[in-house]
């Protein structure tokens, strides 16, 4: 589980298949305080760390991975926002992000203001009822707010130290970014989707006084 706020911005060392995935060698500041098993969110996506030195450290990402993330298109020297898993008991300065990409959306409009920068992002229009106005979302592993709404696109409203210390200042139309809609949304939908089909998994009005509600 992680929090959106990015730790430090990594860097692409080494990209080598494995079957029909990919190893990926990323050089980080935290590299050596990592142990193998721990996990990272490598642009949004929860990778397993499998080797690790001072310099950098080693994930596998898997066809599933590479069907759902943008990690398939990173080469040697890309840029990574990179964030350890949360510690219970500390602030989340974020909100809940499990890591598990949703989809990939890509960015339509970059516009620099006076002291931020509105970026605006199209995505699947399925996904709509995941998205509410000031609501959270992550892009490719950040923590941000909707600022704005459409049917098939949000915007988010960056502030200089999220421009400055992470990916969003390469953003560009036409860039693809990773995205995970806010995991109690997508309960809650779900829920109401399956009581509308009947299907509640037991819960039922008179399940839920028996639980003292």
């Amino acid at each position: 589980m992680f929090t959106g706020i990015i730790e430090t911005v990594g860097r692409v060392a080494a990209v080598n298949p494995v079957g029909a995935g990919v190893r990926l060698r990323i050089e980080s500041p935290f590299s050596g305080e990592l142990r193998v098993d721990e996990s990272v969110s490598v642009s949004g996506a929860c990778q397993t760390v499998v080797a690790q030195d001072s310099r950098a450290f080693e994930v596998i990402a898997i066809e599933e991975t590479l069907a759902k993330t943008t990690l398939g298109s990173l080469k040697v020297g890309s840029a990574v926002n990179l964030e350890r898993a949360m510690q219970l008991g500390g602030r989340l300065d974020g909100h809940l992000v499990q890591g598990h990409v949703d989809a990939t959306g890509t960015v339509e409009r970059v516009k620099a203001l006076e002291t931020s920068w509105l970026c605006t992002v199209a995505f699947d229009p399925r996904y709509r009822s995941f998205v509410i106005p000031v609501g959270s979302i992550c892009l490719d592993g950040i923590s941000l707010t909707v600022a704005r709404l459409d049917d098939a696109a949000l915007t988010v409203a960056i502030i200089p130290h999220t421009w400055e210390n992470t990916t969003v200042s390469q953003w560009q139309p036409g860039s693809s970014v990773n995205m995970e809609f806010d995991m109690v949304g997508k309960y809650v939908v779900g829920f109401l989707e399956n009581r509308e089909q009947g299907d509640v998994g037991g819960m039922t009005p008179e399940w839920l006084r028996k639980q003292g509600f």
